[in-house]
């Protein structure tokens, strides 16, 4: 006990001071390498000699490594009767105990809830990004065979705590409605008082419940067995994944002033390391919108005012002042809070005025950016407006390759690469100014034909890394018979947005020598989920570039949907010869405002939309090009085309019956396309047992051999498959597609096939296959021990089997004997004296050199000596 009342007493005075510096405002913040920018605390309302205190405490357990030790961890409660906890795995910090979400968790002592009528229970966790779920953060009851059977749990998905006397159907629960945030520490309070449950997170109240009218102390009649902190008391579900500390049972309802003690060291540290963090960069010279966060990275909200919200607003959107006045000068004041903790920074920001329009124009004209000038494959987009407001006009030096407003003619195959001058003329309310731009046209390919097929797509959502892009190449040329790439493992992964990767889709330049490859923002792994995505998901694409398919480009994000757009989902591009462009195309539930906290997608549904782009770097604004609602949050997504003979085939998951219908144009952008069938490939056999009855994503290719094409659907789980089904159709105009037999990838989802040469094909393997095997000579190798007049010898004979001499070298123990050019299928032979009447047992070493195809190929066998006695 001495160690009890020594230790206790310290976290109090840490709270005390917490309340001192946090609430009062006795801290004084410092942020450093900002320009402009200062900060300051916040004082807020002072709390008495508040204090959780001892009051009520059954339990304490820090679960940090002072407390820990071997397979125990302490309870700190004065006067408790329950003793020590077992810890399973877990790993002590003095942070707190780190759980791997696979089996650690920390076993409470038995019976915690024993005659508990009222009750408070709170804890500090920090759940890793890639948890899985259902999870529970912490569970005291019973279990019965694989579910709980009365319990008292907490979960971070979404955010709530439950109370029942029975299982799942039993629940009285109180909950925030939305996810707890991850990757930061949370502290998680719930307090009940009679019928009352108060759930607080990071001491603040986000819901009460009025009707719960299961006490603690009745789960189990107060007999409980299965107290946890980090595991569930369901078996099917996930052990949580993360860190844990502080954690407390009371046998009364804390009060909301106690709440916010309990998580203020947590929110003080949160929102001192998230003012720090502030940085808007330089802002002494601003001449666009900036970039306000929202939210620091330990999850305190950020909150914005200006001085001057007419020049800079709340949101960062910069007005500047017209040419001729004074540069304007705004203070931006970011209120920081995480819990009952705040925090204020000041940010001085510079906006310059308007150039003056010779300014204007010189500027406009000698900072025009054009993708790709040294390096160019395709037409360009030469820009009309300047970031000052300038009309741009173009001269090029020579227009048979590069017109005046970008389309692209390349010199022949075999020609040299062609040099031409883009002159660009920026005007400016009379004033004029101009920049000439060299831009290097490259020959075009060498035709080839395609000989092989590349399959990128990802996994799904139910692993980490399953949210990435992964290569397949076909075996030879066959569409239905697959090799995994980079052994299996991710090419390419996310490091914007969301940070996952869903949908890729990959398409060759009209040229040929130039691909870009568009995926969906989007990561469901770790908490997410698809009503969320398509209310409040990314707006942008991500996008990769390559001329080979084995080195690619940086990775972009690129806002193509406006901010009435729910999602951007299953981008795909086809490249429209008449104009010269590529058209774009994705899926977007649309909403009457921009507001997204009340959005439900039930009360919309996905259109298909799409822009036009030359480079992947420049859109044009969204139009809706599919419009059918198809039921309450249904709409029609995931569009794939082919083209053959002039028309245009075109296959979209129908929502209405979650599978895809095809249709037929002769324009590409038309928005009335003629159906050629519903429920494409509806009842036929899928590879796992049953039949195809809803699918998604579907990929098209034709055939690289025949007239014949291919369709990809893929099934998933939620839809009773488990990936990709391949159709095959020889006549587009049927639309009749029959499922065929194929050695797909290990978890192919939602992808795309592209026809390659032989040659990418080659470079795909080189780079991301299994390194070949190194070449062997053909060597046989016999080993005899023998008897010659008592005593004993070890015969070796090593036959080459190679059409090309070879130098063999005969190691034993006994001694060692090389032979030169040792003709193709003769032998070389050696009998080695032991000098002794017996052989122990051991081995023989034979090695071998020779020139193979022009490169010298070493191999050493090793052959075994049995013993034998001469005696």
């Amino acid at each position: 006990m001495r160690e009890v009342r020594t230790r206790r007493p310290e976290r109090r005075r840490r709270r005390a001071a917490g309340i001192a510096v946090g609430l009062v405002g006795a801290l004084t913040a410092t942020m450093l390498g900002t320009a402009g920018a200062t900060a300051s605390p916040v004082a807020t309302a002072t709390v008495g000699a508040v204090s959780a205190d001892d009051d009520g405490l059954v339990a304490w357990y820090p679960l940090d490594a002072a407390s820990t030790t071997g397979g125990t961890t302490a309870n700190l409660a004065a006067g408790s009767t329950f003793g020590p906890a077992t810890v399973h795995g877990a790993t002590a910090t003095p942070d707190g105990l780190a759980l791997d979400g696979t089996d650690d968790y920390v076993d409470l002592p038995d019976h915690l809830l024993a005659g508990l009528t009222d009750a408070t229970v709170s804890l500090d966790v920090l759940v890793d990004t890639t948890q899985a779920t259902p999870y529970f953060v912490y569970g005291l009851g019973n279990s019965s065979g694989t579910a709980g059977n009365g319990y008292l749990f907490t979960t971070g998905n979404a955010y709530r705590t439950s109370i029942a006397t029975g299982n799942w159907s039993t629940e009285q629960t109180v909950t925030k409605g939305s996810n707890l945030t991850r990757g930061v520490w949370k502290t998680l309070t719930w307090a009940l008082t009679g019928t009352t449950a108060t759930l607080y997170e990071d001491g603040v109240q986000v819901k009460q419940a009025t009707n719960v009218t299961t006490d603690p102390g009745q789960i189990g009649g107060g007999q409980t067995t299965a107290n946890y902190v980090g595991r569930s008391l369901y078996s099917g579900d996930r052990y949580l994944k993360g860190q844990v500390r502080d954690f407390r049972l009371y046998d009364r309802a804390v009060t909301a002033a106690e709440a916010a003690e309990l998580a203020l060291e947590t929110s003080t540290a949160a929102a001192d390391a998230d003012l720090a963090a502030l940085d808007l960069g330089d802002t002494s010279a601003v001449t666009a919108d900036l970039a306000l966060p929202a939210a620091g990275p330990q999850g305190s909200l950020v909150r914005w005012t200006s001085s001057d919200p007419a020049v800079v607003s709340a949101t960062g959107t910069v007005t500047r002042p017209a040419a001729g006045e004074d540069d304007a000068t705004v203070t931006l004041t970011a209120a920081v809070t995480r819990g009952a903790v705040a925090r204020t920074a000041t940010f001085e920001v510079t906006v310059l005025a308007q150039l003056l329009p010779a300014e204007a124009a010189q500027w406009d004209a000698e900072h025009v950016r054009v993708p790709h000038l040294d390096d160019v494959r395709g037409n360009l987009t030469l820009p009309a407006t300047g970031a000052n407001g300038s009309s741009l006009t173009w001269v090029t030096s020579d227009p048979a390759t590069i017109s005046p407003t970008g389309e692209v003619t390349r010199p022949a195959h075999g020609e040299e690469a062609a040099v031409v001058q883009l002159t660009v003329t920026a005007s400016k309310d009379g004033a004029t100014a101009t920049h000439t731009y060299d831009a290097t046209v490259r020959p075009l390919p060498a035709a080839a034909d395609y000989e092989g097929y590349f399959f990128p797509y990802f996994e799904g959502e139910s692993t980490p890394d399953g949210e990435s892009v992964y290569f397949s190449v076909s075996d030879g040329n066959d569409p239905l018979d697959w090799v995994e790439l980079n052994d299996a493992e991710p090419v390419l992964t996310s490091e914007l947005g969301e940070k996952g990767l869903r949908d890729p889709f990959i398409i060759r330049s009209p040229e040929g020598d130039r691909f870009f490859l568009l995926a969906t923002d989007l990561r469901i792994y770790g908490g997410n989920n698809f009503a969320n995505a398509q209310e409040r998901g990314s707006r942008a694409l991500m996008i990769w570039e390559s001329t080979d398919l084995v080195n690619w480009s940086e990775q972009r994000m690129v806002t193509v949907s406006s901010e009435y757009a729910g999602n951007t989902w299953a981008p795909e591009a086809f490249y429209d010869a008449q104009r010269g462009e590529y058209i774009v195309y994705w899926a977007s539930a649309l909403y009457p405002t921009t507001d997204t906290t009340g959005r439900r997608i039930a009360t919309s549904y996905q259109r298909m939309m799409y822009a036009t782009t030359r480079d992947f770097v420049t859109f044009s604004e969204p139009q809706v090009w599919i419009d059918e609602k198809r039921g309450d949050g249904l709409g029609m997504i995931d569009s794939s085309i082919v083209e053959h003979e002039g028309t245009y085939y075109r296959f979209t998951k129908d929502e209405a019956y979650m599978i895809p219908r095809l249709e037929k144009s002769t324009d590409l952008r038309s928005t009335d396309w003629d159906l050629v069938a519903e429920k494409i490939g509806y009842g036929q056999p899928n590879p796992w047992g049953g039949t195809l009855t809803a699918g998604e994503g579907p990929t098209v290719f034709k055939s690289n051999t025949e007239e014949k094409w291919y369709l990809f659907v893929d099934q998933p789980s939620y839809h009773g498959g488990q990936g990709y089904l391949p159709l095959e159709s020889t006549d587009l105009d049927s639309g009749v597609w029959t499922s065929v037999d194929a050695d797909l990838p290990s978890s192919p989802r939602h992808g795309t096939v592209l026809p390659i040469t032989a040659a990418e094909q080659a470079a795909l393997l080189a780079a991301y296959g299994d390194e070949p095997p190194a070449p062997e000579l053909d060597l046989a190798v016999d080993v005899s021990p023998r008897c010659l007049a008592g005593k004993a010898y070890v015969a070796v004979r090593a036959t080459n089997g190679e059409a090309v001499p070879v130098d063999l070298t005969l190691t034993t123990p006994y001694g060692t004997k090389a032979f030169a050019d040792v003709a193709a299928g003769r032998a070389a032979y050696q009998s080695f004296a032991v000098r002794a009447t017996s052989v122990p047992a051991g081995t023989v070493t034979v090695a071998g050199v020779a020139t193979l195809d022009g490169k010298e190929v070493t191999t050493t066998l090793e052959a075994p000596v049995e013993a034998l006695d001469c005696a």
